[in-house]
């Protein structure tokens, strides 16, 4: 198995499992080991009392991003911080997309960016994410 069917391997099983981002409607592509596309689109049930996407609901999109990005070595990773900047208000029906990068990967602590954009490819929001291994395998041998 090279690199790349490794990392999808690792997110076809995490994917599986995920209650959460099948509940959200969040779809997972992993186009290279330590990268990840999440896209979802804003429904009704997804906005405030302002009529906007509430921002966890915009957080939550970038997390699972970052997840599969970081999960794409068959080493268990979780999130040890997360943190989000809102540049943009994101509405109902907006098509959301949360690209997330490795910026680095050490031996058990790695560092992500995810921008998260809508349909008009505008940045709505950045999220920065430091992960951590648990030194567990993912996969079964």
């Amino acid at each position: 198995m090279d690199e790349l069917e490794r990392a999808r391997a690792c997110a076809d099983k995490m994917y599986a499992n995920d209650k959460a981002s099948k509940a959200l409607g969040i779809e997972v592509h992993v186009p290279e080991p330590g990268s990840a596309i999440a896209t979802m689109r804003v429904r009704d049930d997804m906005v405030n009392g302002f009529d906007i996407c509430h921002g966890g609901l915009v957080f939550t999109l970038a997390d699972s991003a970052f997840a599969f990005a970081c999960n794409a070595y068959d080493d268990l990773t979780v999130a040890g911080s997360g943190h989000i900047e809102f540049l943009r208000p994101v509405k109902r029906d907006d098509d959301l997309r949360a690209v997330a990068r490795e910026e680095l990967r050490g031996e058990r602590v790695g560092f992500y960016t995810v921008e998260v954009l809508n349909q008009d490819k505008k940045i709505v929001a950045l999220f920065r994410g430091r992960s951590v291994s648990r030194a567990e395998r993912l996969l079964d041998s």
